[in-house]
């Protein structure tokens, strides 16, 4: 089967709660048509759609109302990976079984000095339960928030083992030389390669790289959008920086989903963007 190529930029969408903290439908589907008319595609329970304080329950509630609201799937990519195979299986069926070209996969977390072997397993035992040839996993490197690195090995065995269940990975290592290395790897076996934030963009794409999952696109997406489809532009080094520093600024005002959010409530003149689930604070 072939792989449908998901857009450039993906976003990771953030989750706007209502007043009882339970998930404001209508103003998450709203942001959503946002986004899909910025050029963008969706990462649906990605890391800054704090998609670990969320139930499966609400996770299967999301992708069914964004489904059931017209947003075609092949912007989609679903954030699946748990600490536990058996809701990462069950969360990974659902995507597939709804048509999403893609699932992005956290290793499993909390455990401390997993090993190449430990991780590889993990990963297998996900991908021979689903038992689905439409799964197309990206693996997500986050090593600051799991406390575990997705190695060039990782990468290797796994895409040597499933050449076809395994489409790319996304690196949120926030160092270049990590990203370069994995990039190389992975982009000389075919894979799709997105960067963690739009700081690196350029250089990603001049390594072969496909594009960015960045949260801050939930705010600055056509721009980021316009680079990414657009990197060989005579004004493209001037964007990069651009983007670079208002990616700085976002950073530099606190921690990032409720900085992402403050904004968003500002855009939309509606507090309730603020509003974060615990242990998360919202920001004024």
């Amino acid at each position: 089967m072939n792989k449908i190529q998901l857009p450039r930029v993906l976003v990771p969408v953030v989750t706007p709660f209502a007043p009882d903290l339970e998930i404001d439908m209508t103003r998450f589907l709203a942001h959503c048509e946002e986004l899909v008319s910025a050029g963008a595609g969706l990462t649906l329970f990605g890391t800054n759609s704090e998609a670990n304080s969320l139930a499966l329950s609400e996770r299967a509630d999301v992708l069914a109302a964004v489904l059931a609201h017209g947003i075609s799937t092949e912007l989609l990519m679903a954030g699946t990976g748990t600490c536990s195979i058996p809701e990462t299986v069950t969360l990974t069926k659902e995507a597939v079984r709804a048509g999403c070209p893609g699932v992005l996969v956290l290793p499993t977390f909390f455990y401390r000095g997993q090993t190449t072997a430990g991780i590889v397993a993990y990963f297998s035992e996900v991908i021979e339960r689903v038992a689905d040839e439409r799964l197309r996993i990206y693996l997500y490197n986050i090593p600051s928030l799991t406390g575990v690195s997705i190695s060039i090995e990782v990468v290797s065995q796994l895409a040597g083992r499933y050449p076809t269940a395994i489409a790319g990975l996304k690196d949120s290592s926030g160092d270049w030389a990590t990203t370069q290395a994995l990039m190389q790897e992975a982009v000389g076996r075919g894979l799709d390669v997105y960067v963690g934030s739009e700081r690196f963009l350029l250089q990603a794409l001049a390594a072969g790289g496909r594009g960015c999952i960045s949260a801050t696109a939930n705010v600055n997406a056509r721009a980021i959008v316009d680079l990414a489809n657009n990197p060989e532009s005579a004004d493209a080094d001037d964007k990069q920086r651009g983007l670079a520093a208002m990616r700085a600024a976002f950073e530099n005002s606190g921690s990032l989903i409720p900085v992402v959010k403050a904004n968003l409530a500002l855009r939309y003149a509606h507090d309730g963007w603020r509003r974060v689930r615990p242990p998360l604070q919202a920001i004024s």
